[in-house]
């Protein structure tokens, strides 16, 4: 059975205080008991609460060690009730949600928290998108007037690609780019999605190289024929959908996985 709280009040009881935190950790890292990453040594001494030292090479290590709270100022109890708030969103979770949940006072503590709990959550080697997959690129950031095409100065260019099911979205891939080229967005679509998957864009030229590629070990097809164009929802392309996420204060990295 999971060892995990199902609500706030188990919440607030299971993780009552900093050490019931680190207890928590500690028997992730070692549930059969302390095992010294340098020797193996199964034994240790407790070195200034949070560190633990090893009693055969003496080396220190600590449960937070090579994570993603190693060398935080942050409480762990407070990263633990950041960590429940932002799973527990529908919508998304922002930055400044965080903060005044959490009652912190700067806003660029509660943006890094946000950001390095977002890159956790990536699962490593997680399924590639598959079936039909809607590709896009939209800029992040505030107008920019007079400039030609997908030509930007100071916005962010991202690429999405969103798995379709049925009317909807399924699972969702993104990524900054540095441009439109090919270059960039090939290499994110081979990345992303399964082989054989029918891949549908907007027919720009960057993607026309996933035309040629069809009858190689990839197999990718691009499509933008309008017959056979599905739209992703009835809000418009994944290039759209991020438009809005950002827009409404959600957080683009908290997409289905």
């Amino acid at each position: 059975m999971e060892d995990y709280p199902r609500n706030l009040k188990e919440f607030d009881v299971r993780f009552r205080s900093e050490e019931a935190c680190r207890e928590y950790l500690l028997e992730l890292r070692w549930p059969d008991g302390f095992c010294c990453p340098r020797c193996g040594c199964r034994e240790s001494s407790p070195v200034r609460t949070v560190l633990l030292r090893c009693r055969e090479c003496r080396h220190q290590t600590s449960v937070t060690a090579g994570t993603t709270f190693q060398d935080t100022r942050t409480s762990l109890r407070v990263w633990f009730q950041a960590m429940w708030w932002v799973t527990t969103q529908k919508n998304g979770a922002s930055a400044s949600g965080l903060q005044r949940v959490l009652g912190l006072k700067r806003y660029e503590t509660a943006w890094t928290m946000l950001h390095k709990l977002r890159r956790a959550m990536v699962r490593p080697g997680r399924d590639l998108l598959m079936g039909r997959v809607e590709v896009d690129e939209c800029y992040v950031g505030g107008l920019e007037e007079g400039l030609p095409g997908r030509l930007n100065l100071d916005k962010a260019l991202v690429v999405v690609a969103a798995q379709e099911d049925g009317p909807g979205i399924d699972r969702i891939r993104m990524r900054q780019i540095e441009d439109a080229s090919a270059a960039s967005l090939v290499p994110f679509v081979q990345d992303s999605v399964e082989p054989g998957s029918v891949i549908h864009t907007d027919g720009w030229l960057g993607y026309l190289p996933l035309e040629e590629q069809r009858l190689r070990a990839r197999g990718h097809i691009s499509k933008a024929k309008e017959e056979d164009s599905v739209r992703v929802n009835a809000t418009g392309s994944p290039g759209d959908f991020l438009a809005q996420t950002v827009a409404d204060g959600n957080s683009p990295g908290s997409g289905q996985s």
